[in-house]
């Protein structure tokens, strides 16, 4: 079975009214739960993650390198 990678970049700065991680677009919550997720709730949580960081990105929060 596929194990789900972390998406953790090492850049953990909690912001906004979400507290959502400015690295990897994770509550600290999830990121604390992570190993312990079953590979449905991983892959639900990754998807959410293009659109918080998109939503972040359009709220000005993150520097675009």
């Amino acid at each position: 079975m596929k194990q789900n990678k972390s998406p953790c970049i090492d850049q953990c700065e909690f912001a906004g009214p979400k507290k959502w991680c400015l690295g990897c677009g994770r509550t600290r919550k999830e990121c604390r739960e992570w190993r312990n997720l079953k590979p449905y709730d991983k892959a639900t949580i990754e998807k959410q993650l293009k659109q918080r960081m998109a939503k972040m990105r359009k709220a000005g929060m993150l520097s675009d390198e």
